[in-house]
């Protein structure tokens, strides 16, 4: 959903109860039907969804056009939107960068954002990691239990 687009929230039981008091909130707004025990649904009128879908296509495959062209601007543009990005050492910040971008273009061309916002999340806390020090050293070994390295089985027996 876009930020700044209209909302109204109704319980999902006074939805069951009685859509006709819900459902003319959608002549001006998205519905939000909160839920007690289970995330909450949306409803959008279908003109709404797909105008969003096919903005978010188009600008993920512009972004994706400046990144192929001119990888140090997309990567500004993206720090401008995540300014964590900056904790990042610098070869992790480009492959964070590539693999957003990737997600963003498969996820606004399939419909299927779950795997952008898991990347998103996953490189958020790596950046996080980044940004204390001590943590980042310790996260990088030598671990307690590392022994020697083992011959990988041959499969004879």
């Amino acid at each position: 959903m876009l930020v700044g687009m209209v909302t109204r929230s109704f319980s999902y039981s006074a939805f069951l109860r009685g859509p006709s008091e819900v459902l003319p909130s959608l002549d001006n707004a998205d519905v939000i039907l909160e839920r007690r025990d289970d995330e909450n649904l949306i409803l959008m009128r279908a003109e709404r969804f797909e105008a969003g879908a096919a903005s978010l296509r188009i600008a993920a495959r512009a972004l994706a056009i400046v990144a192929r062209r001119n990888g140090a601007l997309a990567e500004e543009v993206l720090a401008d939107e995540l300014p964590w990005l900056t904790w990042l050492p610098e070869a992790e910040r480009h492959e964070c960068v590539r693999e957003l971008l990737g997600q963003l273009i498969a996820g606004a061309d399939t419909g299927e954002l779950l795997p952008f916002a898991r990347s998103l999340s996953s490189w958020r806390s790596t950046a996080v990691a980044w940004s204390d020090p001590r943590l980042a050293r310790e996260l990088q070994g030598p671990f307690p239990g590392d022994g020697p390295e083992v011959p990988r089985p041959t499969g004879d027996h």
